[in-house]
């Protein structure tokens, strides 16, 4: 039986060492190539050969944009590599943000060890899979959310960005983008959150899981 060939992307070694401990306990699954970085991370799917990608969502830093930028690159240039995305994020704009970019599954890290493996074996099978974790986030977002209008997938990127530290001239640069179009995205998704200055949006940025 051929063994499921598998890229792991995470910005933190141990994290990266915990999960191909776990995923090659399983005699059917082998790590083929490991990256810390969005640019790193298409130079190894550009000389590996791989069934399916396992990727945190989050990992700053690089030559590469991360989070929904990262998602939507591998979907046009891998379009049916199969892709598992791990977060810590647990606000719902995201949360459906990520599902949007096409991915296969989609897990809470703090649910990865119970439920990885079960994951793994769903999309390898052409399911796709949403963790415990996140669908209780989803549900309590569609809950809190009635009746008011969502954060577009770019004004959730945005935001995040934002959060992080960088300026608007740093995200429009980032993304491509004009400054002007960042700007109006940072703004809209302020007077949908009701969010008025700069300290609120870390705080929901950090209340939400956003950023780390």
């Amino acid at each position: 039986m051929n063994k499921l060939r598998i890229i792991l992307a995470d910005d933190h070694p141990v994290v990266r060492a915990g999960l191909r401990l776990l995923l090659e306990s399983s005699a059917s699954a082998e790590v083929v190539a490991e990256a810390g970085s969005p640019g790193a991370l298409f130079q190894a799917l550009g000389q590996a050969e791989a069934d399916l990608l396992l990727t945190d969502f989050i990992m700053p830093g690089g030559d590469g944009a991360d989070g929904l930028a990262m998602l939507s690159r591998l979907r046009a240039h891998w379009p049916q590599l199969p892709v598992v995305v791990l977060t810590m994020a647990n606000n719902g704009n995201v949360l459906q943000a990520i599902l949007g970019t096409g991915v296969r599954g989609l897990l809470d890290k703090s649910d990865a060890l119970s439920e990885l493996t079960v994951a793994i074996s769903a999309v390898a099978n052409g399911r796709r899979y949403v963790g415990a974790g996140v669908r209780a986030a989803l549900d309590a977002h569609l809950r809190s959310d009635a009746g008011t209008t969502p954060l577009s997938r770019r004004e959730t990127e945005v935001l995040r960005l934002f959060a992080s530290g960088m300026t608007v001239s740093e995200i429009a640069r980032h993304l491509n983008r004009s400054v002007k179009t960042i700007s109006h995205q940072k703004v809209g998704a302020m007077n949908k959150l009701g969010l008025h200055n700069d300290l609120e949006i870390y705080a929901y940025a950090r209340e939400n899981g956003l950023i780390p």
